[in-house]
């Protein structure tokens, strides 16, 4: 399995990952491994008709939840087909009750619920799932050598999907806090403290509105479909890990000094 190459943490590693990115990720999705998942997913998806059949088939299921960065519940497979089965048209469906909206666009792109349409009788579906499966896997990856980067990565490829929605500006903002690697990256780009998620869910977007208008002139989300504002969110943010990443090693070399001179 060809490993990504990430020179750096910080803007520096950032840029040499953006310039090597499409050769990267050509050689990673050639690797035998990755090649024979996508393959078998493309050729059996199409056979599959209910929600019991999918979380049957571990190979089937390890790329639909790998395209949702969902993998880590491959064995949860009572849960994951409970989810699927009972579909996003019911407000108080197991998917709609997570705030984690990866669980609510996995179950919908499925579309194995009441009333809904089976996703893989669209022609591009299974195209659209590996398109996705790969991506996440590359950034998983990338993720293995340095967080900031694989978080980086997940926001340039999801970010305007996120913002573009056609729904309220405060739908977007919970659509932000409802996508961890989402929020990880608006929370420290906009120097909110770590404990910052325990807070009363309607103050926490009115501090993400309000850092947002202070630091990039908008409270919008859609300000980050421009490509300027996106790219310094996302300097911003990796600025800002890279002071922390810092400050945690001086910290914890400081308290190793002092035990050692005691």
């Amino acid at each position: 399995m060809f490993q990504p190459v990430v020179i750096s943490s910080g803007i520096a590693g950032w840029q040499f990952l953006q310039a090597t990115y499409d050769r990267q990720v050509e050689s990673f999705n050639s690797s035998a491994e990755l090649k024979r998942d996508t393959d078998y997913f493309e050729q059996e998806i199409g056979n599959i008709r209910t929600a019991e059949e999918l979380v049957s088939d571990r190979r089937l299921l390890t790329v639909a939840l790998g395209a949702f960065g969902l993998e880590d519940d491959i064995n949860n497979t009572y849960f994951i087909q409970k989810m699927l089965e009972e579909g996003t048209t019911a407000e108080d469906s197991l998917a709609n009750r997570f705030t984690d909206e990866r669980y609510k666009d996995f179950s919908a792109a499925f579309g194995f619920g009441p009333t809904e349409i089976p996703g893989n009788l669209r022609e591009p579906f299974a195209s659209e799932i590996i398109e996705k499966f790969q991506a996440q896997r590359f950034e998983a990856a990338v993720g293995e050598q340095n967080e900031s980067m694989r978080i980086a990565l997940y926001a340039e490829r999801s970010l305007n999907e996120t913002v573009g929605e056609d729904v309220s500006d405060n739908a977007k903002w919970f659509s932000i806090m409802g996508q961890p690697p989402l929020r990880s990256l608006f929370e420290t780009a906009l120097g909110l403290p770590q404990d910052f998620g325990q807070a009363d869910i309607d103050q926490q977007l009115s501090v993400f509105k309000d850092r947002a208008s202070a630091i990039f002139g908008s409270d919008d989300p859609a300000i980050f479909l421009e490509d300027d504002v996106r790219e310094d969110l996302i300097n911003k943010y990796l600025a800002r890990s890279q002071i922390n990443e810092f400050s945690s090693l001086n910290s914890s070399a400081s308290i190793a000094l002092t035990l050692l001179q005691a």
